[in-house]
């Protein structure tokens, strides 16, 4: 018993000094193991570190440069050209699917084609139901002079029977029979001219009006405001010819049978669902319910027409301001000089509006550091007929752009931020796909979006590089410019940049222009307050309008390949600059906004401003006004700019998180500007921004301090003074507030003291 009792305790403590032993390994192990995972740990985390203090590579700028290529650049332009593509048809969501394809094919992360259920409006199929204008005699119905139903079929129009027929999306359908009158370019001022200057009672007229200076839908509201019937409108001759040189398809020039088509819509966007995205599941209003369908027939000629009406009109002869040409003597009216007295206008409008799907087609490459920042270039691709300039020509740029991130992409290389690539739909009909893609994101594009680079055209002609912007990205697209070599250099220019201060004819550096309302950079500066840019080649003719071709059936392939830029050197120009400003605001470790640039343009613009319109000199009704509270909201904003500069300029750019701070300044002190109740008189809140939005007489531009500046303006019209003043005081007040809300986004913590005293 003894011997066995030994025995046991012998396995008893060997058992003891076996479990003793495995908790020793254990904890060893253990220790090892939480050593080694500590160890990989700091080396994971001190390579996040590294990675979100890395700076952008300059050698990708070089090799995104260098692989811009103008034979790739022909190719996708001649796709896009090869058939008119209005916004709904079969050709246009086909382009979509392409695009689809083949930024899919070039390794993007994620594609997809959003669809948008928008209300577009096309002419009538119905036979019988031609658009057109006629003179005639209203007693015997005899007809003296019909306008062409299409234009004339010219040569290099493939697909010719594709092309729609002369139109303004959204008129309104109707016949419409009277005296006609001729109101210049169809602004207020014009109608008042005719009314005050001329006597005329322009109730129940047919105005005829030449495109230019304003967005022709506003011409079509200003017409409806004076109690006009119909709106005739047709191309300027002088603005689309040169004396002594051919016309298409021989030259770029317009031929007397193009007509420009265009919409009329009275607002960006879709016209059915304001506010919100035009998806399956929107609510839609009744069209009879909207305010921004024109009420009244409205319908495009050309210039030879045009000029059948203009040669037989009585009245006044008109100002050379007004209009002046070999061809025709400009009258106003109304009606017709002998032996035409008897004959009167008719104008026949007939279109179909319908709810139509149309395509945006977006592609992301997924940021590495920050993906939830969002650097977007985008273009649209629908066009009235073949649209080889507007908007082909920057279509196939983009794809050049698709193809050569793709590239880079299969080197390992990948940006900080997200790069999102946008090709809308249905911009001709009123920035709609952009507009609608914009509502439905708000919330997301309005805290995580840092720039949109829009190229609607990338050229209209080829001497100089043309581009507008916000004042905070001005350094940074000289700086790029400087890099770019020119298409053809010579001695005295060897960069893009060069060419625009030499033939711009500055001294000094040439302006980037403030930032229009007519593309789709338009729903992220307006709506949400993201910066964004435009640019395109320009020609140099100063007296033609926009491109003499534009919106005809004869902007096409062979316009470019012959007269505008047959070797795409102008086309590897603006890809390159693209390119570079997108590659550089996604890549770089502080963002390339110029937050003092801001201040400073804000105040050079107040001052100019204050001094030459906001005085009790220039409108006595001011007087008790106080704008103190104002200029004081100026000098804090300013300075606020300031010391956020002189913060990025002094940061040692080693701590991630002040990085990160640093970015966020930069990035929401324009997201301050937007007021989400609406600028006062807009439909469907789609001008938001306080500071830059488009003028309430033009949509196609952009102008200071709008809400003030309308309210000022009033002033001098109204009958009722002590309700403006008081409308003047409210836009003073709501002014003040936002740019001292601005000021606060750029400061580290919130608090009173920049803009009230506290106990």
């Amino acid at each position: 018993m003894a011997s066995e009792k030994i025995v046991v305790k012998r396995h008893v403590k060997a058992r003891c000094l076996i479990a003793i032993l495995a908790i020793i390994i254990f904890i060893i192990g253990l220790g090892l193991g939480l050593l080694i995972g500590h160890i990989a740990l700091s080396d994971k985390t001190g390579d996040r570190i590294t990675s979100a203090l890395k700076d952008e590579d300059l050698e990708i700028a070089d090799k995104l440069m260098n692989s811009v290529d103008p034979e790739k650049l022909r190719e996708y332009f001649k796709y896009f050209t090869s058939r008119p593509h209005l916004a709904g048809t079969q050709a246009d969501n086909e382009q979509a699917l392409h695009v689809k394809h083949e930024w899919t094919d070039y390794g993007f992360d994620h594609v997809e084609a959003v669809p948008y259920q928008l209300y577009l409006s096309y002419p009538s199929d119905k036979d019988g139901e031609d658009s057109k204008v006629e003179i005639l005699n209203p007693t015997t119905g005899d007809v003296t002079f019909t306008s062409q139903l299409k234009e004339e079929i010219l040569g290099f129009q493939p697909h010719s029977s594709d092309i729609v027929p002369p139109y303004n999306a959204y008129s309104a359908s109707g016949i419409v029979q009277g005296d006609v009158v001729y109101a210049n370019y169809g602004r207020m001022d014009d109608f008042e001219f005719l009314k005050t200057n001329k006597s005329i009672d322009l109730r129940n007229k047919i105005a005829l009006i030449r495109y230019g200076f304003i967005y022709r839908g506003d011409k079509v509201f200003n017409a409806i405001k004076f109690g006009i019937k119909a709106v005739i409108l047709f191309t300027y001759k002088p603005t689309a010819t040169e004396q002594g040189k051919g016309v298409y398809p021989d030259t770029f020039l317009m031929p007397p049978s193009g007509v420009q088509r265009g919409s009329v819509l009275g607002v960006f966007g879709d016209p059915l669902t304001p506010g919100y995205p035009a998806t399956e599941y929107a609510y839609r209003y009744e069209p009879d319910q909207s305010r921004v369908l024109p009420s009244i027939p409205v319908y495009p000629i050309s210039y030879g027409d045009a000029n059948e009406i203009l040669r037989r009109m009585q009245g006044d002869e008109l100002p050379a301001f007004w209009g002046a040409s070999d061809d025709v003597t400009y009258r106003c009216g109304p009606g017709f000089q002998a032996p035409d007295s008897d004959k009167k206008i008719k104008v026949s409008v007939y279109t179909r509006n319908n709810v139509t799907t149309s395509y945006n087609v977006i592609g992301l490459i997924k940021g590495d550091v920050e993906p939830d920042r969002y650097v977007l270039l985008g273009n649209h691709r629908d066009a009235w007929t073949y649209g080889a300039l507007d908007p082909s020509s920057a279509t196939a740029c983009l794809m050049e752009l698709a193809r050569v991130f793709g590239e880079l992409l299969k080197t390992g290389w990948r940006p900080r931020r997200t790069i999102v690539f946008c090709s809308w739909g249905a911009e001709e009909f009123g920035l709609t796909g952009s507009n609608e893609w914009v509502e439905e994101y708000m919330k997301n594009l309005a805290t995580r979006a840092v720039v949109y680079f829009n190229v609607d055209t990338a050229l209209v002609g080829n001497d100089h590089l043309q581009v507008s912007a916000n004042p905070s990205l001005a350094p940074m697209i000289d700086e790029t410019l400087k890099k770019i070599p020119d298409p053809y250099p010579d001695d005295t220019r060897k960069t893009v940049f060069d060419t625009r201060k030499q033939r711009m004819g500055y001294k000094d550096d040439p302006p980037i222009y403030r930032l229009s309302s007519s593309s789709d950079h338009a729903p992220f500066s307006q709506q949400i307050g993201v910066p964004g840019v435009i640019m395109y080649y320009m020609y140099g003719y100063s007296h033609l309008s926009w491109y003499p071709l534009y919106h005809t059936g004869y902007d096409t392939f062979h316009i470019v390949d012959t007269h505008y830029d047959p070797e795409f050197k102008h086309f590897q120009a603006i890809t390159r600059v693209w390119g570079e400003l997108t590659r550089k605001m996604a890549d770089a470790l502080i963002l390339p906004i110029d937050a003092a640039v801001v201040g400073e343009s804000l105040r050079y613009i107040y001052t100019i401003v204050r001094r030459y319109q906001f005085t009790e000199t220039k409108i006595p009704l001011l007087k008790g006004i106080s704008f103190e509270t104002l200029d004081n909201a100026v000098d804090t904003f300013c300075n606020a700019t300031q010391h956020l500069q002189e913060a990025v300029t002094s940061s040692t750019k080693t701590d991630p998180m002040e990085v990160r701070l640093l970015n966020d300044q930069l990035m929401y002190m324009e997201r301050g500007f937007i007021d989400y109740i609406g600028l006062p008189d807009t439909e469907f809140t789609t001008k938001r921004n306080i500071i830059y939005a488009q003028s309430a007489d033009n949509s196609y531009v952009s102008t200071y301090f709008p809400a003030l500046r309308d309210a000022l303006n009033r002033l001098a019209t109204t009958d009722d003074v002590t309700t403006q003043l008081k409308e003047v005081e409210k836009q003073i007040a709501r002014l003040t507030y936002h740019l001292y809300s601005a000021a606060s986004t750029v400061d580290d913590v919130i608090t009173a003291s920049l803009t009230r005293g506290n106990l």
